[in-house]
């Protein structure tokens, strides 16, 4: 199975966004992942609406919004709008979690949810049947260069188990270095989404960088 590599846009140089979107492009990434904050849901402020216009501008590739916002079924049509085609929700932060990724489903667009660090399984696990993403956040959601959170291990291990009854992708993000990767791409995990652990601020190019973590 071919891990999904997906960079984490909110840390790329947004003094020339479409240049880093090029080069991620040629350096062919499988999902440009980008998070929107409120500042309210999570203690920070990152990317909007425009930053997708101009991903979208210079990619075909698919593209992932991680939505950590208050009652995002408010929003997740503007995000749709901008041919996104994954969107992911915090279950904390909607009513009506079912209806919201049902309605993301009928947009066309991809279903996911993210699992804070304290978020057990047995909690969301009723939403599972309605998930074609689940990611699990290692660390605490709302910056970058944080440390793995070992014991989260456990929960993917379970998330794992259950995959092949739901079939959903799992996807990791968080401290995804080069070592988490090669660890968790063993115990099946699908995809990582991609930081200054492994991909960015490294003085590497990106074409090198991506084809290095395929091998792991």
């Amino acid at each position: 199975m071919e891990k999904l590599l997906c960079p984490s846009i909110m840390c790329a140089n947004f003094d020339n966004l479409a240049r880093e979107i090029k080069s991620l492009n040629d350096a062919d990434i499988d999902i440009f992942h980008c998070d929107i904050m409120d500042g309210t849901f999570v203690p920070n402020i990152t990317m909007g609406t425009k930053d997708i216009q101009t991903i979208r501008k210079y990619t075909d590739k698919l593209i992932d919004c991680h939505l950590m916002i208050e009652n995002p079924s408010n929003k997740v049509d503007w995000f749709i709008d901008l041919g996104v085609n994954i969107i992911y929700i915090h279950p904390e932060s909607e009513r009506y979690t079912i209806r919201t990724l049902q309605h993301i489903r009928n947009r066309g667009v991809l279903s996911g949810i993210a699992i804070n660090p304290d978020t057990s399984v047995s909690t969301i696990e009723e939403i599972l049947p309605f998930c074609d993403y689940v990611m699990v956040m290692t660390v605490n959601p709302g910056f970058a260069g944080q440390q793995f959170i070992e014991p989260i291990k456990k929960k993917i291990n379970k998330l794992v188990s259950l995959k092949e009854k739901f079939g959903y992708k799992i996807m990791i993000d968080g401290a995804c270095s080069p070592t988490v990767i090669e660890e968790l791409s063993k115990s099946k995990c699908d995809g990582f989404i991609l930081g200054t652990s492994a991909l960015f601020n490294k003085g590497v190019d990106y074409t090198t960088l991506i084809k290095d973590l395929r091998k792991l």
